[in-house]
């Protein structure tokens, strides 16, 4: 074991998750350095819906999805997919998805993921109150349904999450609302989440590290992590080493590359989704959601940032405009006052996906380097949350409670109930 508490750290990785990781580092006195092979927020971080949900951060894995992903096999254009190009990686996370995808371990992982939602919100605040010059706006997300599709999913999911203590209570009401066409039927009003412009936090965020000393390194990818002379090394292709007293690996669906030889079996696959922005004649002012279609809207610079696909395939899929089109094809006939010709800012992004739907926040094998990863579709929720647990861990040698259950050494298959409370 360490006999001294670290200064040096690297983070790689300059997501949600690998800044907020920095930033809470920053608040313990640590000396921190990110690297990413791209530049902020190049991964799935980007040009997501922005949605700050934890009343809805649920573990994927679930009956529901699991025979709407059989069908997505066999329907064109689905808005759940799998890529042709399946590597036996891919096939092993099917597997352990499909094991994970039963009412007993669903519920499970709600109740692992219930200390991560109720410290959601706090954390956003602290990065605001600590410099992050963020727009995150408090509003109702409303989620709508068309004739014949029904709400009791929705309501068994949020009654859940708030027998487990998370907030957000809900009503539902009936008839036309803008921005829904006459089509959707009825809509859930979910309250007290939140919404963001992630390109602008991310932004705001970076800024806030590097104004507090930190230094982000654009275009450096990592080759391996180990020991050297004097310590932990990072090295990168092409660059000169960078020493530390520990490291966070926050590298979304790229985790595998480095974390795999460090005992982290658990799988990350790739789940892309596809966002654009489109002109609406009258601004709209809170985040929607078409859970038939799985596409979600938030407001984006006097635009609406359309968000939808899950499409398993390998990190490196390139943009195919058909799922873009299939996207904006589902909602035409629901949503009002949209100009689909005008549509701009096309974007694919690789969401990291682990089989049991739990993350991966903790230590490897390897002392003094931790992993923060596999969120998800709710990176952007959990990304604080996730950054101040582990960092209080790194810097205090004290381990959290709320971080057990996503042990990265765990089995890639189930999470045992003796992690949940």
């Amino acid at each position: 074991m360490k006999s001294a508490l670290p200064q040096r750290v690297v983070v790689v990785g300059a997501g949600a998750v690998g800044l907020s990781c920095a930033w809470f580092l920053q608040e313990h006195g640590a000396d921190v350095t990110v690297l990413d092979r791209s530049g902020v927020g190049a991964g799935a971080s980007w040009g997501n819906a922005g949605y700050v949900i934890p009343a809805m951060a649920a573990p994927l894995p679930e009956p529901a999805m699991l025979r709407a992903g059989v069908r997505g096999l066999l329907t064109p254009g689905s808005p759940l997919a799998v890529s042709p190009r399946v590597s036996a990686a891919t096939l092993a996370f099917l597997a352990g998805f499909t094991r994970n995808s039963t009412g007993a371990r669903w519920r499970r992982g709600m109740s692992a993921l219930a200390p991560l939602g109720h410290g959601t919100i706090r954390a956003f605040d602290d990065l605001i109150a600590g410099g992050v010059t963020a727009d995150v706006r408090e509003e109702t997300l409303r989620i709508g349904f068309t004739a014949g599709e029904s709400t009791a999913g929705l309501e068994h999911e949020l009654n859940a999450a708030r027998d487990l203590g998370q907030q957000g209570g809900y009503r539902t009401t009936a008839g036309h609302e803008a921005p829904f066409s006459h089509h959707v039927k009825q809509i859930v009003h979910v309250e007290g989440q939140r919404f963001l412009a992630p390109g602008p936090f991310l932004d705001a965020l970076a800024d806030s590290v590097r104004k507090r000393g930190g230094e982000i390194v654009d275009g450096a990818q990592v080759r391996s992590v180990g020991f050297g002379p004097g310590g932990l090394q990072v090295d990168t292709w092409g660059g000169a080493p960078h020493r530390a007293d520990a490291v966070v690996l926050a590298t979304g669906t790229w985790l595998p590359e480095l974390a795999r030889p460090l005992g982290v079996r658990v799988p990350v696959q790739s789940g892309h989704g596809y966002s654009c922005t489109v002109a609406v004649e009258e601004p709209v002012t809170s985040a929607v959601y078409l859970p038939g279609v799985r596409v979600a809207m938030t407001p984006y610079g006097g635009r609406l940032r359309v968000t939808g696909i899950m499409e398993i395939a390998p990190p490196d899929q390139p943009f195919d405009h058909r799922r873009l089109d299939t996207v904006l094809r589902s909602i035409h006939p629901l949503i009002d006052g949209a100009d689909w010709d005008d549509v701009r800012d096309p974007w694919i992004g690789a969401r990291p996906l682990t089989p049991d739907g739990l993350p991966l926040i903790g230590r490897t094998k390897l002392d003094g380097v931790h992993v923060a990863g596999g969120h998800g579709m709710y990176g952007m929720t959990y990304a604080p949350v996730t950054g101040k647990l582990l960092a209080e861990q790194i810097m205090t040698g004290t381990g959290r409670r709320e971080l057990t259950p996503f042990d990265p050494l765990r089995s890639a298959q189930v999470v045992s109930r003796k992690f949940v409370r």
